[in-house]
């Protein structure tokens, strides 16, 4: 029995995929719900499991096409067809005729005028043997040259002298003027140095949205910077408590994600989006982390972080950032956030200008923490952690003002995180 491999459901408004990798060959048995091929959409990667146990009979669609929503892609033979499927010896009657098709078997005879043939081209082919054949360009070039043509072996189709054979004769070379010797070639350059690789179907659609981002928004970024002391001793003082009571380090995102919904509350307009001639407000926070993996960068989103404490959004963030970089990740979890974090910290990045996330207005850039000298209230000079911040936003719907007083309030939720608990 034939059961087919489809492409399945990919998720809301995504009807296409591209075939990354097969993960069996055709004629390998196969278990059920044993992953046998791997999609990629425009968002994540996919396993499609096997719908039955038995054996991969046909792969029908080749790596790299795409294919729709649907779409049968392979097929699975079952019960007594399944060990028919199985590739067979091949006998030895087969084996022996294929050696001797490629030429590993005993030399076919040769008739007796080939033979004849054969001898004599051999002979028409010493030196010597086609000089009284030569033609008059030959003998001429011969002369010029002052070469002996019973020394020139002939090549011609008759077995005779050609123009070619006295220019290619070792006297010919000598005899040729210094002048006339041709230039040497430039050395071969090393091959390897460029390789073409096709752009998978997630980076192709990060283009799309990047570019997108910047033909549609106005898109300007204003900085700041932050003093990490604060947060920085909160963490080192309860780390070994929180991490026994949570089961998780606590690390600097969540408090930015805090920080950043106390500003979004302070200022909307950072947490909305434009829908044609209207300006949608939400009075929600997704947060949608940024993570860099070995496919392209994806941006899973935290659900109603507003109602969460610190160590489910470090646990969050841990599960999703686990499962983007292990292509495992649902396309529900990536759609519909209202606000973005990227850190370039964790890669050293001292300040950059984030791109938005379209339909979002507005994303915040985390940098590098570096020691840097601080000129303090009372005037002395001290070694403190800074970290700059940017803040990305469409200027068609975020004042200026609107802009740097959001990050202004980012700032002071970190430089005193207290202020978040008490909501001052």
């Amino acid at each position: 029995m034939s059961i087919e491999i489809r492409v399945p459901t990919l998720g809301e408004s995504v009807t296409e995929a591209t075939v990354a990798k097969w993960l069996k060959k055709a004629g390998e048995p196969v278990s059920a719900d044993e992953p046998v091929v791997e999609l990629e959409t425009d968002k994540v990667s996919l396993e499609v499991p096997a719908p039955s146990a038995g054996v991969l009979s046909e792969i029908l669609v080749d790596v790299g096409s795409d294919v729709s929503v649907g779409t049968v892609i392979g097929r699975i033979e079952t019960g007594g067809a399944a060990a028919a499927a199985l590739p067979q010896k091949p006998a030895a009657a087969d084996v022996k005729e294929q050696a001797l098709a490629e030429g590993d078997g005993p030399a076919s005879p040769m008739s007796a005028p080939a033979r004849a043939m054969e001898k004599a081209e051999t002979q028409a082919a010493q030196p010597g043997g086609g000089a009284a054949q030569a033609g008059p360009a030959a003998r001429k070039l011969a002369e010029e040259k002052g070469i002996d043509l019973a020394a020139v072996t002939p090549t011609g189709p008759k077995g005779n002298v050609t123009k070619a054979d006295v220019l290619t004769h070792p006297a010919a070379a000598k005899a040729a003027p210094a002048a006339s010797a041709p230039a040497p070639a430039p050395a071969a350059r090393p091959t390897g140095r460029e390789e073409r690789v096709r752009m998978t179907r997630l980076r192709k659609r990060i283009a799309e949205r990047l570019k997108e981002a910047q033909n549609t928004a106005a898109m300007l970024t204003t900085f700041n910077e932050v003093d990490m002391t604060a947060v920085s001793e909160l963490r080192s003082r309860y780390q070994d408590a929180f991490q026994k009571k949570h089961g998780i380090k606590l690390g600097f995102m969540s408090f930015f994600v805090k920080a950043a919904i106390e500003a979004l509350k302070a200022y909307p307009a950072v947490n909305a989006e434009i829908d044609g001639d209207d300006i949608v407000y939400k009075h929600y926070y997704d947060i949608g982390v940024a993570v860099s993996t070995d496919q392209g960068l994806v941006v899973p989103v935290v659900r109603d972080a507003d109602v969460l404490g610190l160590a489910d959004i470090e646990k969050r963030i841990a599960d999703l950032g686990k499962r983007a970089r292990d292509g495992k990740l649902a396309m529900e979890e990536l759609t519909g956030g209202t606000f973005t974090i990227t850190n370039g910290g964790v890669f050293g990045s001292m300040l950059s200008t984030p791109i938005l996330n379209p339909p979002q207005v507005g994303i915040l850039g985390m940098h590098a923490t570096k020691l840097r000298p601080v000129v303090m209230p009372d005037g002395s000079i001290q070694a403190r952690p800074m970290m700059y911040l940017a803040l990305s936003y469409d200027h068609r719907i975020i004042d200026g003002r609107e802009a740097v007083s959001f990050l202004v309030r980012v700032k002071e939720c970190i430089e005193a995180p207290e202020r978040m608990l008490i909501d001052a």
